[in-house]
């Protein structure tokens, strides 16, 4: 038996610039947030239903939105472990009212009686899971939350599928990994940092699972800034609009330009005779799309250890801006570390823009060098 546990208000606050979504709903919904996660969890269990394991598998899940409906939907053997879930509607958008203590009493039930545990939701739900199983059951995310930090996540819902089927093919190895989220300490100093909560046991299969969020190494502090400053330089003599996104990196960069830029949050800038002038601060997609249509360049960096360029903590940078925003004009700085695999990710959920970004692309890595390295 598989369990299946889906946080259904995961990733609602990405679009609109929320660093999560976790008690802040209301907020999200406010800004023009919608349900997001039951897609992704539909796009995970299409893609199980074409193996032929499919019709064998059975599932321990949660009630209505955390787990049955989907399951309901796509024709799979399911058991629904029993729990009361109240509704709330705000500004006409009905959503089920749950808590982390939804997914702790799920898990709780699921000890002994399942040989994986799947979860649909980003880090704060690792956190809930991991909590109370440990490393009793192996366990796998679905992405479908903000920031996904953690060594447990498929690199996308299509890939869990995969590594799903292979883990009962006895063709994925289990692994120790890290469940990870944002040190909430290192935030209020302006630092990006990823603090470990605890460890579970994940099925893995080479690039199908992404790893955890890595820091940027000591000894490429210096480098860094020689970097940054000469990208801010270059911005400075090319004016036009620009994305800057989310990041240490791209926070260095804010700051060489003399604006007030958001450290996990995504700013317009626009820069006309070598100033820089911000035009939104922290903005979600709807504020993107206002000036998508203005040319403008894209500039971010990579998420070390998990790879992705989008997809990863900058969910505003959406399908629907990406798809109005040419490839060329994408501007991508990182370290020379966080290159080293050869390859980078980006996953919008929406096939045709992904498959835009495939190819090479140029990461500058220093001053004076970029590297090419493929788009997966």
């Amino acid at each position: 038996m598989i369990g299946l546990i889906v946080n259904p208000i995961a990733g609602m606050g990405g679009k609109v610039a929320l660093k999560g979504t976790d008690g802040v709903v209301e907020e999200a919904i406010r800004r023009g947030a919608k349900p997001v996660s039951p897609d992704f969890v539909r796009l995970f269990l299409r893609e199980l239903s074409h193996y032929p394991e499919a019709r064998s598998m059975t599932f321990l899940t949660g009630p209505g939105p955390l787990g049955e409906d989907y399951l309901r939907e796509f024709g799979f053997i399911f058991e629904v472990i029993p729990m009361e879930i109240r509704y709330r509607e705000i500004m006409g958008i009905r959503i089920p009212d749950t808590s982390s203590e939804h997914t702790k009493k799920l898990a709780r039930e699921m000890l002994g009686r399942v040989k994986l545990l799947l979860f649909a939701g980003g880090d704060g739900t690792a956190r809930d899971v991991v909590s109370v199983v440990d490393r009793k059951v192996p366990i796998l995310g679905i992405p479908t939350g903000v920031k996904m930090y953690s060594g447990v996540f498929a690199v996308s819902p299509e890939k869990a599928a995969e590594v799903l089927v292979r883990f009962l093919r006895g063709e994925a190895k289990l692994e120790e990994r890290e469940v990870r989220d944002i040190d909430e300490d290192a935030f209020r100093r302006d630092e990006v940092r990823a603090k470990t909560y605890g460890k579970a046991l994940v099925p893995v299969v080479e690039s199908l699972v992404q790893g955890s969020k890595e820091a940027i190494k000591a000894d490429e502090t210096e480098e860094l800034e020689a970097l940054t400053d000469a990208v801010a330089e270059e911005i400075l003599e090319n004016d036009g609009i620009y994305f800057l996104g989310s990041g240490t990196t791209l926070k260095m960069i804010k700051d060489k330009l003399g604006i007030d830029g958001t450290l996990l949050g995504v700013d317009v800038v626009a820069v006309r005779d070598g100033k820089a002038e911000l035009l939104v601060k922290d903005a979600t997609e709807r504020d993107l799309l206002r000036f998508a249509d203005k040319n403008p360049k894209v500039v971010v960096t990579i998420i070390g250890g998990a790879n992705f360029l989008f997809g990863r903590g900058n969910q505003q940078f959406s399908a629907e801006v990406l798809r109005r925003v040419p490839k060329e004009n994408l501007i991508v700085v990182a370290t020379p570390s966080k290159v080293e695999s050869g390859y980078v990710r980006v996953y919008t959920g929406d096939r045709e823009v992904d498959e835009k970004f495939r190819g090479y692309i140029r990461v500058r890595v220093s001053p004076w060098m970029e590297k090419l390295v493929r788009v997966v």
